[in-house]
C-alpha cells in the first residue's frame, strides 16, 4: 500500500501561515487553520471575499465539484459568490472526452450558481495520472456583515446540514464502484449514493442562515470531524458533539461498512457546520425547512481558550480531536488501499 497524505501536518501548517507575504492594512482576514476565506478591504463599506480549493480525490465529477466547493466557502462568509478563476492541469495524454467533461462541468456548475468565469489557466504536463483541477471563487460583501468561523461563541449550539460523508459517499460510488460491487454493495445502493452529487452545494442555505448564526464552516476534506476541529481551532473553542446526533444516510452507512472507513472522517462537501445562540433555534428551523434543507443539532460549544473537539462515539468512547491529522482523511486512505498500491 502506498502511504499518502492529503493535508499538511500541524507543524507544516504553522510554517505556511508564517509565510504570508507583506502585511498590508487592507487585509481584513488572512489564511489560518479553519478560516474558510481571505478577505480584503475594497473601501470603507465593502470587502472582497475569496477562496481557493482543489479537487484531488474525485475524477468523474471533478469539474462540477471544484465550482461548488470553492463557492461554498465564500457563501459561509454570508457573501454571494460572483466570479470564478479556475486552473486546470491535464496529463499530456488526456483524451478529448476527459477534457470536454471537466470543462463542460465547470461551465454547467457556474451557470447553476449564477457565477461568471473571469480568468484562469489551462495546461498539459507530463508526470501526473489524472487532471488537477483548482478554482478560486470571489464575492463582494458588506464589511460589517461578513462572517468567519472564528466568531463562534461559548454557549452556541452546533448544527450541521444534510449529514456526514455527503461528497465522499458519491465519490466512492462513482470511482470505487467495481470494488464496492465485489464487496457486496447492491446496484440500488450505489445509484442512490451517486445522487449525493446533487447535494454538494451549501450556497443556498449559507446565505439564508447568515443573519441568524455566529459562524459557519463548510466541512470538506477530513469530513465532519476535521471540519469541527477547524472551527474549534479558528475560534479557540471547545466543541462537544455526539455521533448519534449526526445524520448519516443509509447508502453512506452501507458503503462505509463495506469499504471499512469512518464516515465522520470522509470528505463531505455539502455539509454546512454552523453555530448559533440557543434562542435562534426556531428561526433556524423555519428558514431551513422553508428551503428544504435537512439539518440536525449535534452538540454545543462548551469552553474557550483551547481548540478541541470531543466526539462522543456511539460505542461509548470519546474521541478527542485537537489538531489536523492528515492520516485520518478517509478518501485519501481509500485511494491508497485500493488504487495506489
Amino acid at each position: 500500500m502506498v502511504i499518502v497524505k492529503n493535508k499538511p501536518t500541524f507543524d507544516e501548517y504553522k510554517k505556511i501561515f508564517s509565510r504570508l507575504g507583506a502585511k498590508r492594512n487592507d487585509v481584513m482576514v488572512s489564511s489560518d487553520i479553519g478560516i474558510d476565506v481571505g478577505i480584503g478591504i475594497a473601501d470603507n463599506d465593502l470587502v472582497v471575499v475569496t477562496h481557493s480549493d482543489p479537487i484531488l480525490g474525485a475524477v468523474k465529477h471533478a469539474g462540477y465539484l471544484v465550482v461548488h466547493v470553492a463557492c461554498n466557502d465564500v457563501a459561509t462568509a454570508g457573501v454571494e459568490p460572483r466570479w470564478l478563476v479556475p486552473t486546470l492541469i491535464f496529463p499530456d495524454d488526456t483524451s478529448e472526452e476527459i477534457f470536454d467533461m471537466v470543462t463542460q462541468q465547470i461551465d454547467q456548475a457556474s451557470k447553476e450558481l449564477n457565477v461568471s468565469i473571469i480568468g484562469g489557466h489551462t495546461g498539459f504536463t507530463h508526470g501526473i495520472n489524472r487532471p488537477i483541477v483548482v478554482a478560486t471563487a470571489i464575492g463582494i460583501g458588506k464589511r460589517d456583515k461578513v462572517l468567519i468561523s472564528a466568531k463562534a461563541k461559548v454557549g452556541d449550539d452546533v448544527y450541521i446540514t444534510k449529514g456526514a460523508a455527503i461528497e465522499g459517499t458519491s465519490i466512492v460510488a462513482e470511482d470505487f464502484e467495481e470494488i464496492a460491487k465485489k464487496k457486496g454493495v447492491s446496484k440500488e445502493v450505489l445509484e442512490k449514493a451517486k445522487e449525493n452529487f446533487n447535494k454538494v452545494s451549501v450556497v443556498k442555505e449559507a446565505l439564508a442562515l447568515a443573519p441568524l448564526v455566529n459562524s459557519m464552516h463548510d466541512a470538506t476534506t477530513g469530513g465532519v470531524a476535521e471540519g469541527l476541529m477547524e472551527l474549534a481551532y479558528s475560534s479557540k473553542k471547545v466543541i462537544e458533539v455526539w455521533e448519534d446526533y449526526i445524520p448519516l444516510s443509509e447508502e453512506a452507512k452501507v458503503l462505509a461498512k463495506a469499504l471499512e472507513y469512518d464516515p465522520l472522517w470522509m470528505i463531505t462537501a455539502g455539509t454546512l457546520i454552523f453555530t448559533a445562540p440557543k434562542e435562534k433555534e426556531n428561526e433556524i428551523k423555519k428558514v431551513l425547512t422553508d428551503i428544504g434543507i435537512p439539518f440536525a443539532k449535534i452538540g454545543r460549544i462548551v469552553g474557550e481558550g483551547e481548540a478541541k473537539v470531543i466526539i462522543h462515539r456511539s460505542n461509548g468512547r470519546s474521541e478527542i480531536v485537537d489538531k489536523p491529522d492528515p492520516n485520518k482523511e478517509e478518501l485519501t486512505r481509500l485511494w491508497s488501499v485500493y488504487v495506489w498500491k
